[in-house]
């Protein structure tokens, strides 16, 4: 058999290469091993190659005619008459092997497998499937390679060599695979990892290297599902094999917050930026089926993005029925979190103006809620501005998530022209009704991810879009179209792709603080307002539709209590009647209090008589060796010392694996307390604690004159860190600061008020 090889290529060597590099790379190829699934034999065919090309090399006399061979062939292949005189004037023992044809050498059967064990550390995969070919052919003679591999179709039979070739063309497969897989052709590199995967199968060899290949396939599957979706519409075969990988994904994940591993090496938030990126490749048609279906696990997330889709498409294809599924759905989000401006929404789609309005008033996105007064200034009620927004949230916020409804319009006067749309919503149930039948739909328990967050359909830290009235999940992820530009850490959470998390994918993140008091992430979402939304005063109309939704029946009479002045009232009352009873309780202890001494005297305690003894001191006298206690008087040195020693030591509880935080209220008050209480609750929040190993000397006790219970205490502090982060070593750290204590004594006892670094000691 003939391989496509020559001796320069054997060891790795340019044409001018030196003797002494000759010898190094000699060295250097013998020493290098295969991998420990192969035989001796084949290691052994692979060495008699390299040692073949090394004996031509180093005599100068055969490397001088191989090299006018070589030259020969590389300069003019087709003048083959110089290459046969060379060949000639070769020595007899070393002419076997050489061809003039094609500069290849002639090897048997035997030692196939060390020339394809060379071919594939040289990289030439493509080539090692070539002469592997015979081996990717099933027990009836059938063929199961992929047609990008182009293999050959030469004969090679059952022999000791056999599972040492398979392992070689699988091992191709696998690495062949992986260069596409870096290349962003992502179904190529899934073709080749199951040819070799499907070939060691059939053979039922190496398990080991059947379990890599499935890895692979495992951690390739996100990318085959975006690029096989991202292929237009009409390729639906392609499209349909992408939704399937992508079913079989969220049942190993166990839904789209699940916690099961799907082998995919992406946790939760980076699986929820995974899906929002995806979700711009889907029809509303799919979403809908998709999200529609994960949401009965039960799922919040999966509720939510169904709700965007249930409206997307029942405002597009004039199917008011759906926009009232969503609605029922919102009543199962609204549980756990704010979604009344998006019922307010449905509502109005619905028809339903008096019970839009009244839902909007009890939402807590307050720029959205300013938007809509503004624009409805002049009428007296909300539903101008709501009907602005309505068309502008649609437009800007919900279309462009659906590849089919990116370009379309949205516009209500359509809407509710639409003949179908009519009829449906005249056989609507009223407003009274409809909130009677909002109130009786049983909620929904979704079950918490397992994650330091808790998804909310709100991000109150997401950069604004083109429409800054945003309430649509939405990620700044790279565009999709271009996989050449993919890399394996894509969704991951550590690289540089920067998240805005979708509004029910994301979760609120508590403050996530170092412990040099630097935040890295939003404060939790329900301690902190919503983001304000500013309206664009060039993407909104500034006329109401002439046909906007007017309720069937006549609109309510405002009662006093909805009046401001009749709510202002009210407080008042409240406010009057309190003060009212705190003077009546006040008026009845002190007369109770004045009967009961008037009726009931005190008889006057008797009067002990001061008994002194001789023999022993009239107070206790310390002992000589007992330990200062700083308590009255001035603040000494040793006091002091033994504060900050105390301090210490309480930090290095409350921070570390216990997470004692309770014990800081002995030794911190103020805002050191308030600080480290902080820190020490993020760290358990995180998993993350800290040992510590600390040396203190106090170099200076400064006394406030104008506060007896006031001192500064600067001490040379010594703090070596040892960091864990879920119960695994981490980092360490050794710091040597000269460090400020701000003293306050409260109940007769010393404590921290505050800290600050003087400066940093270097040796």
């Amino acid at each position: 058999m003939r391989i496509p090889l020559d001796y320069y290529r054997i060891l790795g060597l340019p044409l001018a290469a030196s003797d002494e590099q000759l010898r190094q790379a000699y060295s250097d190829r013998i020493v290098q091993l295969p991998r420990r699934e192969y035989s001796q034999a084949a290691i052994s065919s692979r060495k008699q190659l390299i040692e073949e090309a090394y004996v031509v090399l180093s005599d100068p006399k055969q490397r001088s005619t191989y090299d006018q061979l070589y030259l020969a062939h590389a300069y003019d292949p087709d003048n083959l008459a110089a290459a046969a005189v060379a060949l000639e004037n070769r020595p007899e023992s070393t002419k076997r092997g050489i061809d003039t044809q094609s500069l290849g050498i002639e090897i048997n059967q035997d030692e196939l497998v060390g020339a394809l064990l060379i071919l594939q550390e040289l990289g030439e995969y493509e080539l090692v499937l070539k002469l592997g070919r015979p081996y990717l052919v099933n027990k009836n003679g059938a063929t199961s390679a992929r047609k990008s591999n182009n293999l050959a179709d030469e004969e090679i039979h059952e022999s000791a060599e056999h599972p040492d070739v398979v392992l070689t063309v699988a091992l191709a497969c696998l690495e062949l695979g992986r260069e596409q897989w870096q290349q962003g052709h992502y179904e190529n590199a899934a073709i080749s990892l199951e040819t070799g995967q499907e070939l060691l199968v059939r053979e039922g060899l190496f398990a080991s290297v059947q379990a890599e290949i499935q890895a692979d396939l495992y951690k390739l599957r996100p990318y085959r599902i975006l690029e096989l979706l991202a292929l237009p519409q009409e390729k639906t075969a392609e499209r349909s094999q992408g939704l399937e990988l992508l079913q079989n994904l969220l049942e190993d994940r166990g839904g789209i917050d699940g916690t099961n591993n799907d082998d995919s090496g992406l946790n939760i938030d980076d699986f929820l930026r995974f899906i929002q990126q995806l979700r711009n490749h889907l029809t509303v048609a799919e979403q809908h089926k998709l999200f529609e279906a994960q949401s009965k696990r039960p799922s919040a997330v999966a509720t939510y993005l169904a709700v965007y889709a249930l409206i997307a498409r029942g405002f597009a294809q004039r199917q008011p029925a759906l926009i009232r599924q969503a609605r029922q759905m919102l009543i199962r989000l609204g549980k756990r979190q704010d979604v009344h401006l998006e019922q307010s929404l449905c509502a109005l789609l619905l028809g339903q103006t008096e019970e839009a309005t009244r839902v909007l008033e009890l939402s807590q996105e307050y720029e959205a809620l300013a938007f809509i007064r503004e624009k409805s200034q002049d009428s007296p009620d909300l539903l101008p501005g709501l009907c602005l927004y309505a068309e502008q949230w649609l437009q800007h916020e919900v279309f462009p998530h659906f590849r089919d409804l990116a370009n379309q319009q949205a516009f209500l006067k359509d809407y509710f022209a639409n003949q179908q749309v009519q009829a449906y919503l005249e056989a609507l149930p009223t407003d009274a009704e409809t909130t009677n039948e909002w109130a009786v739909i049983n909620p929904q328990n979704f079950p918490q991810p397992q994650t330091n967050n808790s998804p909310l359909p709100k991000n109150s830290n997401r950069t604004p879009r083109q429409f800054n009235h945003s309430r649509t999940p939405d990620l700044d992820l790279p565009d999709t179209p271009e996989y050449s530009n993919f890399s394996p850490s894509m969704w991951n959470s550590s690289g540089s792709v920067k998240s805005e998390v979708p509004a029910a994918e994301r979760t609120s993140r508590g403050t996530k603080e170092h412990l040099n008091g630097s935040a890295k992430s939003a404060t939790p979402a329900h301690n902190q307002k919503r983001r304000r939304r500013k309206p664009t005063p060039s993407t909104i109309r500034e006329r109401v539709p002439d046909n906007r939704p007017h309720s069937r029946r006549p609109r309510r009479r405002r009662t006093f209590a909805n009046t401001i002045e009749g709510k202002t009232r009210l407080v008042w009352r409240v406010f009057i009647s309190l003060v009212s009873l705190l003077v009546f309780w006040v008026l009845a202890t002190t007369t109770f209090g004045w009967l009961k001494n008037l009726f009931f005297p005190k008889r006057p305690a008797p009067v002990s008589q001061l008994f002194v003894q001789i023999n022993q001191p009239p107070i206790s006298i310390p002992d000589p060796n007992s330990k200062p206690q700083g308590l009255d008087g001035p603040l000494t040195d040793a006091a002091a010392e033994e504060i900050i020693r105390t301090w210490l030591s309480t930090k290095a509880e409350a921070l570390g694996p216990n997470y004692e935080i309770n014990n800081l209220e002995q030794i911190l008050t103020g805002s050191a307390l308030s600080q480290w209480r902080v820190i020490a609750q993020q760290a358990r929040s995180d998993n993350r604690y800290r040992k510590y190993d600390h040396s203190v000397k106090v170099e200076s006790v400064e006394k406030i004159d104008l506060f007896a219970d006031r001192a500064a205490v600067v001490a040379k502090v010594k703090e070596a860190t040892q960091l864990y982060e879920n119960g695994q070593y981490k980092n360490s750290s050794n710091e040597n600061l000269r460090v400020r204590y701000d003293l306050i004594r409260e109940r007769g006892k010393w404590r921290i008020q505050s800290t600050s670094v003087v400066n940093q000691i270097i040796r």
